[in-house]
Formats: structure tokens, C-alpha cells, sequence
């Protein structure tokens, strides 16, 4: 929908200027284009403004620049490309090979109004080296955290099965609570052989605010549901918990939000939201747990 509506104002700005002024025409083309690196912007300024009192944790001016231009480039073609257009060009890795069983296989779990075409660059090393994976599409959309735990119930249940192995479990952003809802909910903590969260709100997160929709409600800060949550969730399942987070993310603030007690939490500096699930580091620790 993002794909097709920049592309229609694009299209519909240069067939009314274009016989004008084609300087105007294509200086306007660019701008709605790009506008959304405009909203991306405002929301930097919203993460520096409420961590003013942390310097701890606030980043630079530098650092929160560079990641606004990365994740200008990043985000067009996650949203605009991979999710609308690409978000099967990696099928689930389940085929009935003699090489899956006994390699440890991943279930990935995206975040909020995403697909499971996020994780293509994971889906591809994986099936290149030969691991079983499952990338679920959480639905509905907009709905609950907890009727996602089926979903995540059935990846997890495949891949145990084609490898013989408890998977480990990939997540971003909001995939990181449907993860602990699956864990709470199914008391899985010995089906699962680590979870990996990407900028997972844990605590909530200063835009959840602005919400309105039921599983963005359960993201603001505090809420009810994660008060809940944690209280449900027995201190020892922390240790299964890599928390990966970071202090330029412009969607999970303030930076601490990302974080869980207990957890081993790895900061990484300069990095936004979506870039973050393609950090190298990022990938390159949690691959190494396979």
C-alpha cells in the first residue's frame, strides 16, 4: 500500500507539471519519494527529546544522522519492496533432507505491520548453509499479541521436527513479545533453545502512545499487558534471552525500553529500528548460536 501510493503522487505530480516545468515537476517527484524520510526524521527528534536526561544513553547528533540516512536507504526496501513483492522469494526450509536432522533450525518472528519478507537475507544464508527455518506471518495485523502464539506453536513444532533439535527463536521488535506470549502461554522454556530479540520493545515504547490499534495499545509503555507479562514470567526464562538494542532506534524509546533484567543485553551504538535486524554483528552473533 506505502509502494503504491508513493508511486501514484509521484505519477500524479509529473502528469500536472510536467508540461508546466519539468524542474518543478521532478524537484516535486523527488520530494514525495522521499517524504518519508521526513517522518523518519521526526522521529529521531522524538528518541533525542526523550532521552534528554539520560546522556548515558542519548546519542550524538553524529551518531543520530548517520543512522536517519541508513535507515532512509534501509527502510524503502524493506517496505516498499521485499514485504509488497518479495515476502515468499524464501519458502520455509523444511524439506524432508537427511542434513536438516540433527542441525538446529530458527524460527523467525517479525514485529508490527510486517511481514515475514523481512528476514529474507537470513532466509538465504540459512538455506545456503543448510539449516531448516520458519518465517511466520503474524495475523491478524492488528490484532492481539496472544493469537499469535499459534503461529509460533506450529513454526516451532515444525522445525523441532525436521531437525530433531529445539529451535532457536529470531525476533524483531514487537516479534520479541510474541515470543515471551508463546513462552507464557505454552510453557515452552525446554522447546526453544534460545531466543534472539532485535529491538524488541520489553518495556513499551514512548510512541505506543499514539496507538490506537489493540497490539500497539499493549506496546505503550507500561501497559497493563506487559505489567502482565512480567509478572508472569518466572525470572530463570530470562536466561534463554539475548536482548539485542540500540540508542539511535527511532521506533523503541527510551533505549532501555529494549532491554529485560536478567538477559544478556548487548547495546549496539548508531544503528535505527529495521537496520538493526541487519546489523552485522547482529547476524553474525546469533548465526554463531547455531
Amino acid at each position: 500500500m506505502m509502494t503504491l501510493w508513493l508511486l501514484g503522487c509521484t505519477a500524479a505530480w509529473l502528469l500536472v507539471f510536467w508540461s508546466g516545468s519539468r524542474v518543478l515537476a521532478l524537484a516535486g517527484a523527488v520530494c514525495i519519494v522521499f517524504s518519508y524520510a521526513a517522518g523518519l526524521a521526526a522521529q529521531f527528534m522524538a528518541l533525542w527529546w526523550v532521552g534528554r536526561h539520560d546522556p548515558a544513553m542519548r546519542p550524538g547528533w553524529g551518531q543520530l544522522m548517520r543512522a536517519w540516512l541508513v535507515e532512509a536507504l534501509v527502510v524503502p526496501r524493506v517496505f516498499c519492496w521485499r514485504q509488497p513483492f518479495r515476502w515468499n522469494a524464501v519458502p520455509d526450509h523444511l524439506a524432508a533432507e537427511p542434513t536438516l536432522h540433527g542441525r538446529r533450525g530458527v524460527v523467525f518472528v517479525h514485529g508490527f505491520v510486517c511481514n515475514r519478507g523481512l528476514w529474507t537475507p537470513w532466509l538465504e544464508q540459512l538455506k545456503n548453509h543448510g539449516h531448516a527455518f520458519v518465517a511466520v506471518n503474524l495475523e491478524p495485523v492488528f490484532g492481539a499479541i496472544d493469537e499469535y502464539v499459534p503461529l509460533i506453536e506450529q513454526a516451532v513444532e515444525q522445525v523441532t521436527r525436521a531437525t530433531g533439535m529445539a529451535p532457536l527463536l529470531v525476533c524483531h521488535s514487537m516479534g520479541g513479545l510474541a515470543a515471551r506470549a508463546w513462552l507464557r502461554a505454552c510453557n515452552a522454556d525446554e522447546r526453544v533453545h534460545h531466543v534472539i530479540t532485535i529491538g524488541s520493545p520489553h518495556h513499551g515504547t514512548w510512541l505506543g502512545r499514539f496507538s490506537h490499534v489493540v497490539n500497539g495499545r499493549q506496546m505503550r509503555l507500561s501497559s497493563p499487558w506487559l505489567q502482565q507479562l512480567e509478572r508472569d514470567e518466572p525470572m530463570q526464562r530470562r536466561a534463554r534471552f539475548t536482548c539485542f538494542y540500540a540508542n539511535c532506534d527511532n521506533i523503541v524509546f527510551p533505549v532501555a525500553s529494549a532491554t529485560l533484567e536478567g538477559a544478556r543485553n548487548c547495546l549496539v551504538a548508531g544503528v535505527a529500528h529495521v537496520a538493526l535486524a541487519f546489523e552485522p554483528q547482529v547476524m553474525r552473533e546469533t548465526l554463531a548460536l547455531l
